[in-house]
């Protein structure tokens, strides 16, 4: 069984395979992310979602300098505003591998916290979604 970060990066893979433009890999990027703090807010509260999120950006963005606007962005629990913005503003494949990079480490973060198997658990839901493959089209490139 794969891990979720790498049923993602399939995702993106198939988007930017299919050419479409960063602001769509960024939207859908941003749907997920939404779909993150749903799943774990129950659990450890938005909050704690927000936590995990603005560390793992902290963390990302030494490899990946495209972060750091969000990575300093105040923003509050489940805005995913200045990381949609990050990722837009970047061409679709550094988008997308910018995303699957955060999510790594997102993912790596939370394992380290609670297990791997808990983890993987907690975020089945996130990946199996449907809605990871609603954006296939867009004019922009």
């Amino acid at each position: 069984m794969s891990t979720g970060p790498q049923r993602i990066e399939a995702v993106l893979a198939r988007h930017l395979a299919e050419g479409v433009s960063s602001a769509v890999i960024a939207d859908a990027a941003c749907e997920l992310w939404r779909r993150v703090d749903t799943s774990l807010s129950p659990i450890i509260g938005r909050h704690g979602v927000a936590a995990l999120l603005k560390r793992s950006l902290h963390l990302t963005s030494a490899a990946h300098p495209a972060l750091l606007v969000a990575a300093s962005a105040d923003t509050r629990p489940g805005d995913f505003r200045a990381l949609r913005a990050a990722l837009a503003g970047q061409a679709s494949a550094e988008a997308a591998a910018l995303n699957a990079a955060l999510l790594g480490t997102f993912y790596d973060l939370l394992s380290s916290l609670i297990g791997a198997t808990l983890t993987e658990r907690l975020l089945d839901p996130v990946w199996a979604s449907p809605s990871t493959d609603a954006p296939t089209q867009d004019s922009e490139t």
